[in-house]
């Protein structure tokens, strides 16, 4: 995959109708990670950890930060955040791909400085089985 620009990682959110961009992110994040079932035994090869393929919790993390510039975006998350509701997301990867699934907003922080803007940033985790699509 060749250099992309940053600014073409986009979050979105479903608001019960179609996907809305979260609005004025200047940074994402997101990982996926697999918990390891370690099943090594006094037998094991070498006494090597052995590990279960397969076994282990899987799970997704997005993090941005950014400004407040569209208020559909902002209004949904700030809704998601203080209801504790899981919403359906989009990820959209330039030149890998889109995941999408339903994650719950675990943080959501807002800060600013006398002589800036207000800026918030925003967690979510992965809240059950995620779908791939290639682009």
């Amino acid at each position: 995959m060749p250099a992309q620009k940053g600014k073409d990682l986009l979050l979105k959110v479903h608001n019960g109708t179609n996907f809305i961009t979260v609005a004025g992110l200047r940074t994402n994040r997101f990982a996926l990670n697999a918990q390891a079932v370690d099943v090594t035994h006094a037998d094991s090869a070498g006494r090597w950890r052995e590990l279960l393929a397969g076994a282990g919790v899987r799970k997704a993390s997005v993090a941005g930060a950014g400004i407040f510039k569209d208020a559909a975006s902002d209004a949904r998350l700030r809704q998601l955040a203080f209801d504790g509701e899981i919403a359906t997301f989009q990820l959209i990867v330039p030149d890998f791909g889109t995941i999408e699934g339903p994650f719950q907003v675990t943080a959501l922080e807002y800060g600013g400085r006398f002589d800036g803007e207000v800026t918030h940033d925003i967690a979510l985790e992965s809240a059950g089985a995620l779908s791939f699509s290639a682009l």
